[in-house]
């Protein structure tokens, strides 16, 4: 029986065009007949030998050799057109041995949070942002380990064809590959007088005199804005002078996010990645919904499993970045994502009601406007007891930054709550602690919060608790979290105020709601259609 349309998965056609969400499924015998594939690999080889990225070394007795293989992948625009062909030599990180051939692996990635402040400030005071792409970024890496590798296939020197490759640089696929390129790359940052900040390690400052430029760090795709162009000009040439890195122009499209400025702000979107990924799951024909949960209790744990776990994971793994720009989506993808261990036919349903949400609302993205408060205001919220299986409660906060929404949680908490008022200020103390660390985040880029932090809870008694050390046998269990809170109140740096449910934003990341709350609450976090002009587009 032929599965609708509308409420289920289609198997994805074999004849799909590539995207960017996977790599082309290409044999080496076919990429070197094929003129585009065969330059793409001349490309890389060429890289790889002028940067002295190995040395051919006959065989050591005993060595471990890493293998490695050729990916191909079809680069692409924002507007999904494809840009050029892109073949990499990637080692196979899984056959190297701990303590022999890597040590340490953590390498820092900017946190979204972060991204959407410094454009927020960039936004706010009118500064060139721009966007730069180191050629081989990991290959720049000097290696402290002794690691060998073998030939790229397609490339074994005729003349040694035994030999292996002793690696002088870090290879793609390593798995120290992108700690080494971080360590090289923030040394060279701080060389140049780049400041590393203590909020986010991938964030790097640059202050001298009045000028002032901050340096965004996503692996290899860099982000930079300055206070003045002249000034944003000779960062980008102090930079291109010891790395391979292209210029791309004013920012547009930054990990997978289409950027779009004009005069009342900038938009983020990633409706081509969304497109794909309903391409993916089958469901380009499905019937859309206004919202992506019902109203109804949370998902519990019965039902019969799906029959292809692999794929469940797949869509909600993908559907987890899509909340970079899609706060509207991180109440219903944290639900699915709970049960990714064991996913059963309900969650099932619930990531194509997502999707089907998905299919009516591809034209949405985040808006950052020109806002020149530089205030935080936090809404924090919580369903108490909502898990039907472990009565657990899920708690949200929704930060402002001026009228520019750059951070939100959507989370279920670790423990059970036996009032609703626990709950309630455990979600206080989660916006409270998110509060603080984008106040030392603006501290650090010199754009310091010029008044206190309000955070608005619609339960009175945690409003209450927040300023008056009250009711202690009652409330020992969570004293550290109302500490905390008495702590940053008792400072000045945060004030707890009460606010009606009606004007609850934070409701949005943990419960369903009616479509009409929803849209307006959707409205009310800047989240709107890229087609639609704003107040002060110029036309």
């Amino acid at each position: 029986m032929r599965t609708r349309a509308k409420s289920g998965f289609r198997q994805p056609s074999k004849n799909l065009h590539v995207t960017a969400l996977s790599p082309v499924p290409l044999s080496v015998r076919s990429a070197l007949t094929d003129p585009n594939w065969r330059g793409a690999m001349e490309e890389e080889f060429q890289a790889l030998t002028t940067n002295n990225t190995w040395t051919l070394v006959p065989r050591p007795p005993h060595a471990n050799v890493v293998t490695g293989k050729w990916i191909f992948r079809h680069k692409l625009n924002s507007d999904g057109t494809l840009d050029r062909y892109k073949a990499r030599w990637v080692l196979r990180g899984f056959t190297q041995r701990p303590g022999v051939d890597f040590d340490e692996t953590f390498s820092p990635v900017v946190k979204p949070a972060t991204i959407r402040t410094v454009l927020s400030l960039a936004l706010s005071n009118n500064w060139p942002i721009h966007q730069l792409d180191v050629k081989n970024a990991f290959l720049h890496g000097t290696l402290s380990e002794t690691v060998f590798c073998s030939q790229p296939s397609g490339f074994v020197d005729a003349t040694h064809p035994d030999h292996v490759c002793r690696l002088n640089k870090s290879l793609y696929g390593l798995k120290q590959a992108p700690r080494t390129w971080y360590s090289c790359f923030a040394s060279y940052l701080q060389k140049l007088g780049f400041l590393e900040a203590k909020s986010d390690t991938s964030l790097f400052i640059y202050r001298w005199d009045s000028g002032t430029g901050y340096l965004l760090l996503y692996v290899d795709d860099i982000v930079l804005t300055a206070s003045s162009a002249t000034l944003l000009r000779q960062l980008i040439t102090a930079l291109q002078a010891s790395f391979p890195m292209m210029d791309l122009g004013p920012l547009q499209h930054f990990l997978g996010i289409a950027v779009t400025r004009s005069p009342s702000g900038m938009m983020l979107s990633q409706r081509q990645y969304a497109l794909d990924l309903l391409e993916r799951a089958g469901m380009t024909a499905c019937k859309p919904c206004t919202t992506p949960v019902d109203t109804q209790a949370k998902l519990s744990s019965d039902g019969a499993p799906v029959a292809d776990p692999t794929l469940y994971r797949s869509l909600v793994g993908a559907l987890q970045y899509l909340t970079f720009t899609r706060p509207d989506l991180a109440y219903a993808v944290q639900q699915v994502c709970l049960h990714m261990h064991d996913p059963r036919e309900p969650h099932l349903t619930a990531v194509k009601r997502i999707l089907r949400y998905l299919q009516g609302t591809t034209d949405l993205g985040l808006l950052l406007g020109c806002t020149p408060s530089s205030a935080l205001t936090v809404y924090t919220d919580t369903d108490w007891a909502g898990c039907p299986n472990t009565r657990r409660s899920t708690s949200g906060y929704a930060v402002f930054l001026g009228d520019n929404l750059i951070s939100w949680s959507s989370k279920r908490q670790q423990t059970v709550s036996r009032s609703s008022a626990e709950p309630e200020y455990r979600a206080v103390a989660n916006g409270v602690a998110e509060a603080s660390w984008l106040r030392q985040l603006l501290q650090e880029l010199h754009h310091p919060p010029q008044r206190t932090t309000l955070v608005y809870c619609d339960n009175v008694s945690a409003v209450y608790l927040s300023s008056n050390p009250v009711q202690h046998q009652r409330t020992k269990h969570i004293e550290i979290d109302l500490h905390f809170v008495w702590e940053r109140v008792a400072a000045g740096v945060v004030r707890v105020l009460h606010v009606p449910t009606s004007s609850q934003f934070a409701d949005l990341f943990t419960k369903g709601l009616p479509s009409s709350m929803f849209m307006e609450f959707r409205s009310s976090m800047n989240v709107r259609c890229t087609g639609v002009p704003t107040a002060g587009d110029v036309k």
